[in-house]
């Protein structure tokens, strides 16, 4: 659905996105991750046209590059920072959005009236968005993304500073869109988020792509052992392993098994063992 193919950003002497090279599948989750600094908002700006590559090239597959009105149509975004205004209603931010899409009519109020519902903000619709939770300003925000019914929906950071209650209605909201063939990028620092919805993730850091797969491909290649840890008659043992059965199996042969813990790797050791383990700020 987008191919991006050798782009480049310099901001001055920084180089931001290094010739990157990836596809996005049509109706896929895709998770874009990376820590602070690695070029993903960089990334996601030349996907929906808002920064010109310095090389290289971006496309929606069918449709042309998204720096033409016709292509960024098809998309819709969800930005970290809330692009609501605080001012009007919920429905005035869908509205307002909408028009900016070019609905009018019957059309818009349609849109309007299902993206609300969507969302679940049908009931508080005629409320000004500054009253809202910060949960429903981000389920707003997505809302927002959806007035203009995209064939790709760009979600940056969606669930930051909501409640665990929120998360999940968020979690919903994006399996359904999935579920009903939307094209999706997502980028997260939470990796439990990734690894429950994303079908690919493509990690990057210093502008380059490290690694893009499965979660499941990435974990077993990158991922690195099992740990092992248990308490027997002997004491406390911990055993890296790529087999934490035979090992349990083997110790209870030996030794007395009191309890123990299996560590398996998981989506969050393999972005630390790709990115390293020093702070970014």
């Amino acid at each position: 659905m987008i191919k991006l193919t050798g782009i480049r950003k310099n901001f001055g002497s920084l180089v931001a996105v290094d010739n990157l090279t990836l596809e996005v599948e049509r109706g896929e989750v895709f998770g874009l991750l990376g820590p602070n600094g690695a070029g993903k908002t960089t990334t996601v700006n030349m996907a929906i046209g808002l920064l010109h590559p310095d090389a290289g090239s971006v496309e929606l597959v069918d449709y042309g590059p998204p720096t033409l009105p016709d292509v960024r149509r098809r998309i819709g975004v969800a930005p970290q920072q809330l692009a609501i205004y605080g001012e009007l209603s919920g429905q005035e931010n869908v509205t307002f959005f909408g028009q900016l899409y070019g609905l009018t009519g019957r059309r818009l109020r349609e849109r309007v009236a299902w993206c609300l519902a969507f969302v679940g903000l049908s009931d508080r619709s005629k409320d000004r968005a500054k009253t809202y939770s910060g949960g429903m300003q981000r389920r707003l925000n997505l809302a927002v993304a959806l007035v203009n019914d995209p064939d790709v929906l760009i979600l940056d950071e969606p669930t930051v500073g909501v409640d665990p209650q929120s998360r999940n209605a968020i979690f919903d909201k994006i399996e359904d869109l999935h579920d009903r063939g939307r094209t999706i990028i997502y980028t997260t620092h939470y990796m439990e988020e990734s690894q429950r919805l994303c079908d690919r993730v493509c990690i990057m850091d210093n502008g380059r792509l490290l690694a893009l797969d499965t979660v499941d491909s990435l974990i077993a290649r990158h991922g690195g052992k099992s740990v092992v840890r248990a308490q027997t008659s002997n004491g406390e043992v911990r055993i890296e392993t790529n087999d934490p059965v035979s090992e349990l199996t083997r110790l209870q042969k030996t030794e007395t098994l009191q309890r123990f813990v299996v560590d398996q790797p998981d989506l969050e050791q393999v972005f630390l063992n790709l990115t390293g383990r020093q702070l970014r700020d």
